[in-house]
């Protein structure tokens, strides 16, 4: 390969990359996205109310409840709503969005538990919200694994940034590589798309220059003989890096790499700079 060559590549995976990146802060500064969270609540069996939410809300066998005051409304997939309502059963991970205004009432389940978390597009954590910084992108964080399923898929309880807070995923399997000599083993879940795979993890850079709880990195689908690509490149902060309203899995024990894998997402700005 030519210098010419070697340059014009290089060139070509950074503006790919930035491009990526760009659109990861985009979608996270979503007029409805996780900046815009300005609450998390654990509604009960006793009707109470909440900051940045209309109406009474509690919790029973039937799911969430709320009940809306006069001259209130909520529109419910596409519904008006008035009164009370009862969003029924929402499945582990699942959630609806009830529009309030310019605003969204997000009534979901985390742990076993329902959760209500406003959304607010004028919350100063988005209005603010200034991008994510990052390390520069080097094609040497690009690495080559093979990944290798479980005889079945594995329930794995992860903890949450939540304390006393438990996630459980299947874990279909475990992606191996070799970065810096070293041969290193990650527990794999599903990814975002079909057959897709997705890895949480720390390193030796998690809490000096990367965010301290965990970093994700989505992988797509193994070819044929289980070989995945790595880009470390594209390691992304989750939600719980910018805002403590979020319920933000941990990554499995056997996930805490001991090299530092400087690429990816760094600590935001919303989090300010590690003291010593």
């Amino acid at each position: 390969m030519t210098v010419q060559s070697s340059t014009a590549d290089l060139a070509a995976f950074t503006e790919d990359w930035e491009a990526w990146h760009r659109q990861k802060d985009a979608d996270l500064a979503h007029e409805h996205g996780f900046l815009a969270v300005t609450g998390l609540h654990w509604p009960d069996a006793d009707p109470q109310r909440f900051p940045g939410a209309p109406g009474v809300w509690s919790t029973g066998d039937n799911g969430v409840t709320v009940e809306l005051d006069e001259g209130e409304e909520l529109v419910v997939d596409g519904a008006v709503v008035r009164g009370r309502h009862t969003f029924g059963a929402i499945p582990e991970r699942g959630g609806v969005n009830a529009v309030w205004g310019d605003a969204v009432i997000e009534v979901a389940r985390r742990g076993g538990h329902d959760v209500i978390r406003p959304r607010h597009p004028d919350h100063p954590l988005r209005t603010k919200f200034a991008g994510t910084p990052a390390y520069a992108p080097d094609p040497r964080w690009v690495v080559t694994g093979t990944y290798t399923p479980f005889p079945e898929p594995r329930p794995t309880t992860v903890g949450a940034s939540v304390e006393g807070l438990q996630h459980v995923y299947d874990a279909p399997g475990t992606v191996r590589f070799v970065i810096e000599g070293r041969e290193l083993d990650l527990t794999a879940f599903g990814g975002r798309a079909p057959g897709s795979l997705l890895v949480l993890f720390t390193d030796a850079t998690s809490g000096v220059t990367t965010y301290a709880a965990n970093r994700a990195l989505q992988i797509e689908a193994p070819g044929p003989d289980g070989t995945v690509v790595l880009d470390f490149n594209r390691a992304t902060n989750l939600p719980c890096a910018y805002t403590d309203f979020a319920t933000c899995p941990l990554p499995p024990a056997e996930n805490r790499l001991p090299v530092a894998i400087e690429a990816g997402e760094q600590i935001p700005h919303e989090r300010g700079p590690i003291t010593h």
